[in-house]
């Protein structure tokens, strides 16, 4: 094989950043990627004409312009608004938590009275410093909307009662004293037209891409052939788990076809009640306000990570961040190796953060 400058280990987002840029940096560049297409969790394949976003939903949204900018360059995205819809035992509220949930909830009509709903919640609980989820949960929102909104979907999310999970991971759920349904604080949003699969491939446009190929299988060989290693997979496999697991929630999706047009009315509904084993539904067609005769629907079950499942979400408590760490010490040592991505830098990242950072470290490695 032909030496280059720069091998990328995973042709998700972050690798594609990376392999684009240098590649306009005039480096040579090769991606391999062990799954037998590109984009990593954001591909999407068509079915029935529909961008069927096959490892769950995702919405691209973003307050740096940079990033909005640069994505622009390879898709044009549309005008999608994230607008989730919770369902509890048939009843239907709006998210995120805005004057219409406040007013299902309770009748309140005005944000004043909300407000007031909300501040005799917290005290009749008696939280003053939020230890845990289920505390920073009711004084957010109190206790009406945490038992009926929050404590089973979070608790079938993270496989884990709420009094176990630690506070920041609600810190920035949206609570508005408004009718804005927008879920995303975020000046720029949407998804790309066609799929988020041709967005990769264009940034990928002139290097080459080899499909089905595991590094860590020849990782010898690979290295051999290239300068630098900028590695997306999972860090602690990387170091052949050397010093323990990091833990992560996977996802399983049920996916089908339904020879109807409309199955739920929005793209995504939440199953917030302990008893549906689904957290939620995401009807695929109205990300790109699809008007085909058929749907696609995915109900999307959380379960914990097993060797062989898809990692998706760190789980980020404090014996995580303890061996991460330790295993950031390792990849600190290999001097021909960049780490990065969600699974390299075991981090939940959003695709604008994931585009940031690679862009950093484009800057900093690319002179």
């Amino acid at each position: 094989m032909e030496h280059v400058d720069y091998l990328v280990v995973g042709a998700g987002l972050f690798g594609a950043v990376f392999a684009h840029e240098a590649k306009k940096a005039g480096k040579s560049v090769m991606v391999i990627d062990r799954r037998p297409q590109v984009a990593g969790n954001v591909y999407t394949e068509e079915v029935e004409g529909i961008n069927v976003h096959k490892y769950g939903a995702h919405i691209f949204h973003t307050n740096n312009k940079e990033v909005w900018d640069y994505v622009g360059q390879f898709a044009e995205f549309n005008r999608y608004t994230n607008s989730p819809v919770a369902n509890y035992h048939g009843e239907l509220y709006s998210l995120p938590f805005n004057m219409y949930t406040f007013n299902k909830m309770w009748g309140v009509v005005t944000p004043k009275e909300a407000e007031e709903r909300i501040a005799q919640q917290r005290e009749e609980a008696g939280i003053t410093e939020p230890k845990n989820l289920e505390e920073q949960a009711i004084s957010l929102v109190g206790t009406d909307i945490y038992e009926k909104l929050i404590k089973g979907y979070t608790q079938k999310q993270w496989g884990r009662p709420c009094t176990e999970l630690p506070a920041f991971i609600i810190k920035r759920l949206p609570v508005r004293l408004t009718f804005d349904n927008n879920y995303f604080n975020a000046l720029y949003q949407g998804i790309p037209m066609g799929g988020y699969t041709k967005m990769v491939e264009r940034m990928l446009d002139g290097i080459e891409v080899r499909l089905d190929t595991d590094y860590l299988k020849d990782r010898e060989q690979w290295n051999a052939m290239a300068d630098r290693i900028v590695y997306t997979g999972a860090i602690d496999e990387y170091f052949d788990f050397a010093l323990g697991n990091l833990e992560f929630r996977s996802v399983r999706f049920e996916t089908e076809v339904l020879d109807m047009p409309n199955f739920q009315g929005n793209a995504v509904i939440n199953y917030t009640d302990a008893e549906t084993p689904y957290t939620r539904i995401i009807e695929h067609k109205f990300f790109e306000f699809g008007t085909q005769e058929k749907t696609v629907i995915s109900r999307e079950y959380s379960s914990e990570w097993k060797p062989g499942d898809e990692p998706y979400y760190p789980v980020n408590d404090e014996k995580n961040g303890t061996l991460y760490e330790q295993y950031r010490a390792l990849a600190e040592k290999e001097e021909k190796v960049l780490f990065g991505g969600r699974l390299g830098e075991y981090k939940y990242y959003d695709m604008d953060k994931v585009i940031e950072r690679a862009l950093e470290v484009c800057r900093e490695e690319l002179v």
